[in-house]
């Protein structure tokens, strides 16, 4: 395995974030040289897996706890900048397929109804509310809501099975929905860089250290797990993308912004259904609401999912606890990531968020038969042979310096970046994957201003991402997902 010694951009992971950000640079600036590391023996494999994910495109046409309710008041703001972003993302893919540069859009996303539905009076309201909210916005005109079982059982007929009239119930419905393979995506992505960009990922590369360096900014110290030989290598700008290992990697840089970081891993687990029969039933991505008090991680939904050609049905998430911060990790990260600067922002956000600890240690000591109980409220007579438990992902959970709280608990993503922006790293998890082209393009515009910013790069970039730096208006929005809705076969 041969090394250059200098580069202008060394990516740490080999996920979808370190994917779309190198596949950009080297679009915005093809002589770029770029390398990326891999700690295990293929990419995509923590959590951009396919089943380490829900596979949602987090546009926020069915998730509800982007709409919060305050005061009898709806917000759909922060739902407008989800779906704003995913929207971005199926630009970039579609100008790679336009391109010729990617293939066969099936194989990574497909055309599946997005669902919310509630249970009970009040839930019922607030759903009707959100509605009327988001029809007036034109990113969301084409949501259709009943109160009506019958209207119901052409949505969702599993879920509606062996219900009685008098349930009070609501459900909204977009079709425009997607399901995505963000595995498949990824892999795609990294053999585009390969086969034209001339940049291969080296795996089984694990980060050591990141040091500053006096000539160039950053020295990379990286180890072959499989010779167990290390190399020191140089570069220009480094980017931290690897998923929960990314803060014990940010905690060993040198820089003041990293200060005050801590984090909170969360694993998940899935039912995810074995009878053919059952999965026929159902298609469609339907959500709920997550419990008066459980986090917006808990949100209970029921998918339809479409792994490597094959059509699955699952349900969950439920939450778990482990130390590791990856999947593949070690038992000690949560430990190792105890230092003397985030103990009171750790403190705080445990102290303040005692009811998500209750709430983790009752999905701990959940059997499958309280599972398959969780599961009963979506499909009534669900059988738990029927049903098998299956490990997702693991997540790490921002936890961040709070002048009031010492510190406090963030659920989504966040760039940090040196001051200079020859070091960034992406903490946080969902909606990730499906904003990844967004939050690369903050990056882009923290390491590389230059390029961004240029006449060429801002041309480029409107050619690439035409909602970039873009007033949306009703007319672009409609035009460009048209758009891509051609070029995905949606």
């Amino acid at each position: 395995m041969s090394f250059i010694k200098e580069y202008d951009l060394i990516c740490v992971g080999g996920g979808i974030m370190s994917a779309t950000l190198a596949l950009i640079t080297k679009l915005l600036k093809p002589e770029m040289n770029i390398l990326i590391l891999e700690r295990l023996d293929k990419v995509a494999q923590e959590s951009s897996a396919a089943w380490n994910n829900a596979g949602t495109g987090h546009s926020a046409l069915c998730e509800l706890n982007y709409c919060p309710e305050k005061n009898g008041e709806i917000s759909i703001k922060k739902a407008i900048d989800i779906c704003t972003q995913y929207e971005t993302s199926k630009q970039f893919w579609s100008y790679l397929i336009n391109e010729g540069l990617l293939e066969n859009p099936e194989e990574f996303i497909t055309s599946v109804k997005h669902h919310s539905w509630v249970l009970g009076k009040d839930n019922a309201d607030y759903l009707e509310k959100r509605f009327q909210e988001m029809k007036k916005h034109f990113m969301f005109d084409s949501i259709d809501y009943t109160r009506e079982i019958s209207k119901m059982k052409d949505w969702f007929p599993l879920i509606i099975k062996d219900r009685t009239e008098d349930e009070v119930m609501a459900a909204s419905k977009i079709n425009r929905g997607t399901e995505m393979n963000y595995g498949s995506l990824t892999e795609k992505l990294f053999a585009i860089l390969k086969n034209e960009f001339d940049t291969p990922v080296h795996c089984n590369m694990e980060v050591l250290d990141i040091d500053p360096d006096t000539d160039l900014d950053w020295t990379v110290e990286v180890r072959n797990l499989k010779t167990d030989e290390q190399h020191n290598l140089e570069a220009e700008h480094v980017f931290i993308g690897a998923g929960g290992g990314s803060l014990l990697l940010l905690q060993k840089v040198e820089i003041e912004e990293k200060e005050g970081y801590g984090g909170f891993p969360v694993s998940g687990e899935w039912l995810v259904c074995t009878n053919e029969d059952i999965i026929k039933q159902h298609n469609a991505k339907v959500y709920s609401k997550a419990g008066i008090g459980d986090p917006p991680m808990s949100t209970p939904h029921l998918d339809t999912r479409y792994i490597d050609g094959k059509r699955q049905l699952m349900f969950g998430p439920f939450a778990g606890f482990s130390p590791k911060f990856l999947k593949e990790g070690s038992n000690l990260d949560l430990f190792k990531s105890i230092q003397f600067d985030n103990i009171p922002s750790m403190f705080g956000a445990f102290w303040h968020n005692l009811p998500l600890t209750k709430y983790l240690i009752e999905q701990v000591m959940m059997s499958k038969e309280d599972r398959m109980d969780s599961l009963r409220k979506f499909v009534k007579n669900a059988k738990s042979e029927d049903w098998e438990v299956m490990k997702a992902g693991q997540r790490v959970q921002i936890i961040k310096k709070d002048e009031f709280e010492g510190g406090k608990l963030q659920f989504g993503t966040e760039v940090i970046s040196s001051k200079d922006g020859s070091i960034t790293c992406l903490l946080g998890a969902s909606p990730g994957a499906s904003t990844a082209t967004s939050i690369m393009l903050e990056v882009i515009e923290k390491a590389f201003p230059e390029i961004i910013n240029s006449k060429e790069g801002k041309e480029k970039l409107q050619q690439i991402v035409p909602f970039y730096k873009s007033k949306i208006t009703k007319e672009l929005f409609a035009k460009e997902l048209n758009k891509s809705r051609i070029a995905l076969n949606l």
